[in-house]
């Protein structure tokens, strides 16, 4: 049988032939990709013409298409619905890739063609567009290691495969705990929970050939610490989901965070920087170590402030209950519930049927349609998994994008919502368009029932097809800077930025409607709602800005030689209150371990908060959320433009100015304190 990976495609949008590809074929379809790519760049490097943009920096950038055909693919299922097969393939693919990279920017006669043209810029005539690409790909070379010589340059290839291998190997360790992880609950111990969840408990057991059971997964585990009365079996659920990558045996992260942060440090300094945030923030909005604790900090403080006296509030409640001692983590999301529907009368329960899935998408379908012009059409064809949907994407008629839906957790899954490309927009060296993922982890209904979201749920589907927009919208001529590709504290601008629309009055209205009735969403329940946006939110800062720090002080200094000792020192000196948890624990930190994406950056999420709260504003000041000449300029200035130029600039067109925290902490209802 043809390799499906390594033939024509002739599907519709050149979407990957799925249904044909077996694992099986992603080993032997990499070992001719690789080889296809290093003919490629050896043609490249030892062109015997004089370097030009044509001849080199444009044929890198069209080099590779056999590889990528075979690793989209394989990434997307690795992913979404990853089986021990892919999971060794990974382990196996890993190290090779980064070896195969590390030799493409060790290629000496390759870098001086790169660094000749660099050299040359000024006198080359090239367009906007090329000059950006062309500063991309020197700085890309310099900081992956080229300049470095002889046993310096040997080191920094060890040290990029070892970082690959520790990155897969945290990645399957913490998918791993989160997969076997299951608590089984009685119906007796399902008292006080509501009926969906019960559905959702008993429908995770019977996968397992267990009665109902309360698992890892965020959409089971959360509703039950809201939700359950049983103290003891909220800690002993909290517990393990605290301790996801610490469990002990072979899937405990540990050690693997350990050699992470001590390998970042000498990749740094092989580079010439004083320590690892130095090395990543370099090319970041923020620039410095420095500017991010100062932000950091800033919103900490009042954040604090906020949760303890949010605690104190709680605190007797938890005594009522006949609980003796202090506050504790596996109580906070309990008892801020029972508070939010005593100070808002908002309550989970009742929110839900008010909150389909299928209508959450038509609302952020309609509001990218009423900003955008866009429109989706479902396309009968076959994704990755068979809980994908897929639109066809257009305007005016005209294709834009195919986007792919993938919203329910499953254990083959890995946890949290991301979006990413199969592929993503360019011009040259060939015309394409993107084919976009938004990967969920909602709870599966029975069958035949309507899925129901949390708020956070559907705030999540906002903000992952933000991200999507981003990649759609995009109009750049280089797929090096298209859609998302853009420095890391200004690529949640966008995702965080489509948030606000699910809170615009006339979009809950319109699609909040009840599951059985159909009856919109009552002007009572809505007002409520939207009153208690802030709820509870010097908790999810603290959390969350914890993580922020942590992340930053491991990287801004020499590595720990233990991160946990170190982890709970950070949190010392900042005064973390003992009811609240890092949002991410080190040992499942996937943000920050599985990968460099976010190492010394899980901070871009506030970076971005600070941008999309005074871009909001910008429609708020028009008196219309979907005004189209704002809208247009923010697609012209920021959602088009990808990473063609610096993220301030980008900014600073739309909104004139950049902005400072004032508006990120009115919209946190921090700004009083």
């Amino acid at each position: 049988m043809t390799n499906p990976l390594l033939a024509d495609w002739n599907t519709p949008f050149d979407l990957p032939p799925f249904d044909r590809i077996r694992d099986e074929d992603f080993a032997p379809a990499l070992e001719i990709a690789l080889a296809e790519h290093n003919a490629e760049i050896k043609a490249i490097a030892e062109n015997p013409e004089a370097p030009s943009f044509a001849n080199t920096i444009l044929a890198l950038e069209g080099a590779g298409e056999g590889l990528e055909k075979v690793l989209s693919p394989f990434y997307a299922l690795a992913g979404a619905d990853s089986t021990p097969a892919r999971e060794a393939l990974q382990r196996e693919f890993s190290p090779r890739l980064s070896a195969h990279f590390s030799d493409i920017t060790a290629n000496k006669a390759l870098f001086a063609r790169v660094a000749t043209l660099w050299d040359a810029r000024e006198t080359l005539g090239l367009t906007p567009d090329e000059a950006r690409v062309l500063y991309l790909s020197h700085r890309g070379f310099i900081r992956s290691g080229a300049a470095l010589e002889g046993g310096e340059a040997a080191r920094m290839k060890q040290i990029m495969g070892r970082l690959a291998e520790l990155g897969t190997q945290f990645t399957q360790n913490l998918l791993a705990d989160e997969r076997d992880w299951f608590m089984e609950v009685s119906e007796d111990q399902m008292q006080g929970l509501p009926g969906w969840l019960k559905d959702a408990a008993r429908a995770a057991g019977e996968e397992r050939g267990k009665g109902a059971v309360i698992t890892l997964s965020r959409s089971l585990i959360v509703p039950f610490l809201q939700s359950s009365p049983d103290r003891a079996l909220r800690e002993k659920a909290f517990t393990a989901w605290a301790a996801r990558g610490e469990m002990g045996g072979a899937t405990d992260n540990r050690a693997a965070v350990a050699e992470i942060l001590k390998l970042r440090e000498e990749r740094a300094k092989l580079l010439g920087y004083d320590n690892f945030a130095a090395f990543k923030l370099e090319t970041e909005m923020a620039g410095t170590p420095e500017r991010v604790r100062d932000l950091l900090m800033q919103v900490w403080k009042p954040a604090r402030a906020a949760a303890l006296e949010d605690q104190e509030a709680m605190a007797p409640m938890l005594a009522a209950d006949g609980h003796n001692g202090s506050f504790k983590p596996w109580d906070w999301r309990y008892y801020a519930q029972k508070r939010r529907k005593a100070l808002h009368d908002v309550d989970e329960s009742e929110l839900k049927p008010y909150l389909q899935l299928d209508r959450m998408i038509e609302a952020a379908f309609d509001c990218a349609h009423r900003l955008f012009g866009l429109n989706f059409a479902p396309v009968d064809l076959k994704g990755y998994h068979p809980d994908c949907r897929l639109w066809e994407v257009t305007r005016d008629g005209k294709h834009v994008a195919l986007f792919i839906g993938d919203y329910f957790a499953r254990g083959s899954k890995r946890s949290g919502a991301w979006c990413s490309a199969i592929r993503s927009q360019a011009k040259l060296p060939r015309e394409q368009a993107p084919i976009v993922v938004n990967v969920c982890n909602f709870t599966k209904p029975p069958a035949g029932e309507a899925a129901l979201l949390s708020y956070d749920d559907a705030r999540t589907l906002f903000h992952e097809f933000g991200h999507a927009l981003h990649q759609m919208l995009s109009d750049v001529t280089f797929e090096r800077v298209s859609g998302t590709s853009v420095s890391r504290d200004f690529v949640e601008l966008p995702s965080q930025l489509y948030e606000h629309w699910l809170e615009v009055p006339e979009v809950l209205q319109r699609f909040a409607t009840h599951v059985e009735t159909g009856q919109p969403m009552p002007q009572e329940m809505l007002q409520k709602v939207l009153g208690a946006a802030t709820f509870d939110m010097g908790f999810q800062t603290v959390e969350y800005v914890a993580s922020a720090l942590v992340d930053l002080e491991f990287h801004n200094g020499a590595a720990p030689a233990d991160p946990m000792a170190r982890q709970a020192e950070i949190l010392d000196q900042i005064g973390m209150p003992e009811a609240i948890v890092m949002r991410h624990a080190t040992p499942h930190f996937a943000h920050v371990f599985s990968g460099d994406g976010y190492s010394s950056g899980y901070y871009s999420y506030m970076w971005s908060e600070v941008m999309d709260a005074d871009a909001f504003a910008a429609f708020e000041e028009k008196g219309d959320a979907f005004d189209l000449d704002t809208a247009r300029a923010l697609e012209q200035d920021i959602l088009s433009k990808g990473g063609s130029e610096e993220a301030d600039v980008l900014y600073t067109r739309f909104r004139g100015r950049m902005p400072g925290p004032e508006a990120l902490l009115r919209g946190r209802g921090l700004a009083a304190r």
